[in-house]
């Protein structure tokens, strides 16, 4: 299996990626998202497509400064019904999106794209379906009361693997996918590539 780097800070994708026999070199990109995802979406971009420019673009800026060497970039977005819900800035906006999300079906996509010179040689994306169970605000308020602000900030506003999995009635989908690396499809194409 082949070395790579992760264009990513997640201690979940370099987990998951060394649990499956990939040895990786973390090295984040830095990628002020914001901006190109808002761009994207006045330009009518889907989900789908603003996650796989991101993880795109995460791959393609570190591999730009590492010489032949393969690079791996990935991003998950909560899609609401067309609406992509963004990371929370802080405990309120937490609150926000677990209302806005109660009860109610999302989706959660996870794009992967791995690149060598800056440029992207493969991609893949990924699709969840989740329902989320109808909950009180105080079952809101005790749940996000249970989870540590660096886990709230850096993964949404749930962690499937850990104290999120009980926000959920139903979870359609692969659950790495779910925690930002749909490992299956990167392997497969880690075997093969030459």
């Amino acid at each position: 299996m082949h070395k790579i780097i992760l264009a990513s800070n997640s201690k979940v994708r370099k987990d998951i990626l060394e649990k499956n026999g990939i040895i990786c070199d973390v090295q984040p990109s830095n990628v002020d998202e914001n901006p190109v995802k808002d761009s994207l979406l006045r330009n009518g971009a889907s989900p789908e497509v603003v996650s796989k420019k991101l993880a795109e673009l995460k791959a393609n800026k570190v591999s730009q400064k590492k010489n032949e060497e393969l690079v791996l970039g990935a991003d998950s977005i909560i899609d609401l019904n067309g609406e992509i819900i963004s990371k929370p800035l802080n405990r309120y906006q937490a609150l926000e999106i677990l209302t806005k999300l109660n009860g109610k079906k999302h989706h959660l996509i996870s794009s992967v794209c791995i690149s060598i010179n800056g440029f992207m040689i493969w991609n893949y994306t990924d699709k969840a379906e989740l329902t989320m169970k109808k909950m009180s605000k105080q079952q809101l308020i005790d749940y996000l009361s249970k989870i540590k602000d660096e886990t709230l900030y850096a993964y949404n506003v749930y962690q499937i693997e850990a104290e999120g999995r009980e926000l959920f009635s139903k979870i359609d989908g692969d659950e790495n996918t779910i925690m930002g690396l749909p490992i299956k499809k990167i392997k497969e194409y880690l075997i093969d590539y030459k």
